[in-house]
């Protein structure tokens, strides 16, 4: 199916195994994702009285932003290898399930593409609970603004908690102007030629929170000592970032990390979770700009992740970043993502 609207496009085609001899449970994803442009008119009458949750996937086709933080360019592919790595895997749910395709980006125009994305967000999470596939990490700006935007039609200042899964705290110095029209500061005067880029999301996110009167809740789990400068972990400190590293997470869940992951879920009203593939260990996910040479096992990431997943009823928006085919081994990086993928569309279908 190729379709394009105004701000979005439909280039995949949803298609794979179907076992017609089971019937009715033979239900794969790719018999069930609907493609559409918008949400807005998809109510049934299941829908509009609350008995039938509702899923929609995003992507956004970018690495310019990669690109920019001197990564290797590759993960603008991610969005529709990701759908491919998705299609074959089963379904067990009631839930509806669509695909808002991906945002039609213009090249060499990273804040555009962002603020647009991030209007895109807004309108549909009025709708349904969305997970936007990347793309670089430059898509963490897009997500949280958009999130935020939609919330603030609510209440003027939401408790966003951010629950980042990265070897890299993205709080890299900045300077331009924000997607919203407001000239946004850079995290210092050193140099006022710096773009933002994947490496810099948390750090626009943070002055946007300071803007606007808001707190900034971020936790970031998986960073690497070896990844991040003394002056990122500086200004981590300064911002209150809540830190696990990867080094203390190699052999075992920590009690204690539970713990302070489930306090920081209490203390916000909504969640914004976003996992860049390189926290993994390359083993695991060889498929990113920057393989992590120690990183997380599956195995270990798992109980945070479904922690996390414990509370849908605060988790509005996820995105998966830093996928790159041309990178990738055996498509191993792609099948994780879409295990990762799965496993929140699944909690977020789920009515208990």
């Amino acid at each position: 199916m190729s379709t394009k609207s105004t701000q979005t496009e439909h280039n995949f085609r949803w298609q794979g195994r179907d076992d017609q001899e089971d019937g009715e449970n033979r239900y794969r994803l790719h018999h069930l994702i609907k493609p559409v442009a918008t949400l807005a008119n998809q109510q049934s009458g299941k829908q509009q009285l609350g008995k039938q949750p509702r899923v929609a996937l995003l992507g956004f086709e970018t690495d310019e932003g990669v690109q920019r933080n001197k990564g290797r360019i590759g993960a603008s592919q991610g969005p529709d290898s990701i759908r491919q790595a998705l299609c074959n895997l089963a379904w067990h749910e009631t839930s509806t399930l669509y695909d808002l395709g991906n945002v039609s980006t213009v090249p060499m125009a990273l804040e555009a593409n962002q603020a647009l994305t991030a209007e895109i967000i807004s309108r549909e999470l009025q709708h349904a609970p969305l997970v936007v596939l990347g793309g670089g990490h430059e898509i963490a700006w897009s997500s949280f603004l958009g999130l935020a935007q939609h919330l603030e039609k609510q209440s003027p200042a939401p408790r966003i908690g951010i629950i980042n899964f990265d070897a890299h705290f993205d709080l890299r110095e900045y300077r331009t102007h924000q997607s919203d029209g407001s000239t946004a500061k850079a995290s210092s005067a050193k140099d006022q030629t710096l773009q933002p880029s994947s490496g810099t999301p948390f750090s626009q996110i943070a002055d946007y929170c300071h803007s606007h009167h808001q707190p900034f809740n971020y936790m970031c789990i998986g960073v690497s000592k070896a990844s991040n400068t003394k002056a990122l972990f500086e200004r981590a400190e300064l911002l209150n970032v809540q830190t696990l590293l990867d080094e203390e997470m190699l052999y075992d869940v920590t009690p204690s990390h539970l713990q302070a992951l489930e306090r920081f879920i209490d203390n916000v009203d909504h969640l914004y979770l976003t996992i860049d593939l390189d926290v993994f260990s390359a083993a695991h996910a060889p498929g990113v700009s920057a393989p992590a040479a120690l990183g997380l096992s599956p195995e270990i990431f798992y109980p945070y992740f479904k922690t996390i997943l414990k509370h849908k009823d605060k988790l509005r928006l996820a995105d998966i970043a830093e996928y790159n085919p041309d990178l990738d081994i055996d498509g191993r990086t792609a099948k994780l993502a879409a295990r990762l993928v799965w496993q929140i569309m699944t909690a977020l279908s789920q009515t208990k």
